[in-house]
């Protein structure tokens, strides 16, 4: 893990000082850090049996990846994770190798800007995710790598979602709270309308959870998220 600096490929200098500053006002409280130290415990007592017991069904999905389409059977992207350090986030692959991303960066744009862009910020009427990665992205089963993410430290079970670099440009200096706590795979907005909220309502619910975190929150979080994904791959969402 590498503390994103001014130049970083994907962060524009703007957006990196954005962050160091929101960071430095916010270290004049040091509250959230010293009551997180229940959280990297939860994640190794529930993340590592998580892991083994998902690693055959990983397997399966991977090489279910590789039949349908060109490419590896696994995605990684740089990612903004606790107080600004840049980690490399895991996925099972759900596009095609190789694609642009200049689609992602102006729905990225368009969403934080809550201008139409397409359905939703993330859908998978998306001409670039296969076929089996719309079973993948309907089931939230590409997330699974990120489990390696979680025992290795870069992730918590519970937490925002770890933002793409280029996505900081649109950061209100608010938003930038979100990076007061490690990020996770799953949170509050997950377990609520999930990507039929705007940016700004997925914020707030970031923000309220960076401000109320604690065991018992993290473990309702993780009790809800199993039929809130059960909903979602019903609905096709």
């Amino acid at each position: 893990m590498t503390l994103l600096t001014l130049g970083t490929d994907g962060l524009t200098s703007s957006a990196a000082r954005l962050v160091h500053t929101a960071l430095r006002r916010r270290d004049r409280d040091r509250r959230v850090g010293r009551t997180l130290w229940w959280k990297r415990l939860l994640d190794v007592l529930l993340g590592t049996p998580l892991l083994l017991i998902s690693l055959p069904l990983l397997a399966c999905l991977a090489l279910a990846v590789v039949l349908d389409s060109r490419g590896p059977a696994f995605f990684n992207q740089e990612r903004v994770g606790w107080r600004g350090r840049a980690f490399r986030m895991w996925k099972l692959r759900t596009m095609h190798a190789d694609c642009d991303q200049t689609l992602h960066r102006h729905s990225a744009a368009s969403w934080f800007a809550a201008r139409p862009h397409g359905d939703f910020y993330k859908t998978l009427a998306d001409p670039r995710i296969t076929r089996v990665g719309r079973f993948l992205r309907r089931t939230n089963l590409d997330e699974l790598p990120q489990l390696f993410n979680v025992v290795r430290g870069e992730m918590s079970l519970v937490g925002p979602r770890p933002a793409i670099p280029y996505e900081l440009a649109h950061y209100r200096p608010a938003y930038f709270q979100r990076l007061e706590v490690p990020p996770g795979m799953t949170g509050l907005w997950q377990v609520t309308r999930r990507d039929r909220l705007s940016a700004g309502e997925m914020m707030q619910l970031d923000l309220r959870y960076v401000r109320e975190a604690s065991p018992g929150q993290d473990l309702r979080i993780l009790l809800m998220t199993i039929p809130a994904l059960l909903a979602s791959a019903a609905q096709g969402t």
